[in-house]
């Protein structure tokens, strides 16, 4: 039933308003929306830089709140994989050709992920992959798995379907259909894509090489040569949670063993190894 009332309700229009509630700054508006939030989801607020929920200037600037330095220690090693994310592990493993695993029998294909660039989407077959899920109540910032060099960004319009673990079972080809921003790396150890997917109720999603956040409907396509980001350094961030699905080429990289569906990870913790010629 969840699952049909999202594909009847103006899912960008709900968005759009909730984006607009969270950016304000009316001190009793945002202070009671973090307060809610907080007593919701338990947040840890000794985690964050501003330890006073008050010093927000919005729930949207107390959302994207930055963790203390060193919190999350980057797994060393040149050729270790860092999570991107706090979060939890949706699916990880190697896909069937052009096919990624969504849950249980559900797939969707390259392409359409890549937004139907078929060139970049040949570099992924057979691809190591990992789709990581983020709660309403983790860091909601992304940072780099390997250091690398943005060679490419594409953002695809789509569907704002919830991410969370029910709709992954109900909704096709559901990272496919929502919007997304794909980031394209080249790295030491070939290409590395990292993709930020939209979901209801998402604010927006911003790098940090862009100007402002993208807007729905925004057309963007660019090649890049540059900038040059070090593993662990902060590549973006989502305003109200998402998913971030990480894509390595065929036989580039081999996934930690003891990395299984639904297994909750931190950002920085290590994820596998690349596999060097």
């Amino acid at each position: 039933m969840k699952a049909l009332l999202q594909n009847l309700i103006p899912q960008h229009l709900l968005s759009r308003l909730s984006g607009q509630i969270a950016e304000s700054r009316h001190p009793w508006l945002k202070n009671k929306l973090i307060s809610y939030f907080m007593k919701h989801y338990h947040i840890n607020m000794h985690e964050a830089i501003r330890e006073n929920p008050q010093d927000y200037l919005s729930f949207n600037d107390f959302f994207i709140r930055q963790l203390k330095p060193n919190l999350r220690p980057i797994c060393p090693g040149e050729n270790a994989i860092a999570s991107p994310v706090d979060g939890c592990i949706a699916q990880i493993g190697q896909a069937k050709s052009n096919q990624l695993l969504q849950a249980k029998d559900f797939y969707f294909d390259l392409e359409n992920l890549l937004g139907k660039d078929v060139a970049l989407a040949k570099k992924f077959y057979d691809a190591n992959f990992a789709t990581l899920y983020l709660a309403p109540s983790n860091y909601h910032r992304v940072h780099m798995p390997l250091t690398g060099t943005l060679v490419k960004s594409i953002y695809v319009p789509g569907k704002l379907f919830s991410v969370n673990r029910m709709t992954s079972e109900l909704v096709p080809h559901l990272y496919s259909r929502n919007e997304r921003l794909i980031t394209v790396f080249e790295t030491e150890t070939g290409p590395m894509a990292i993709i930020l997917v939209g979901a209801l109720i998402v604010g927006s999603m911003q790098t940090v090489w862009m100007e402002h956040a993208i807007r729905a409907n925004e057309i963007l396509q660019q090649t890049h040569t540059g900038p040059h980001l070090l593993k662990g350094s902060e590549l973006g961030h989502f305003k109200l949670g998402s998913t971030v699905i990480l894509l390595f080429p065929k036989d580039s990289t081999q996934w930690d063993s003891a990395l299984k569906a639904n297994t909750c990870i931190q950002l920085g913790q290590y994820l596998g190894n690349t596999c060097k010629n």
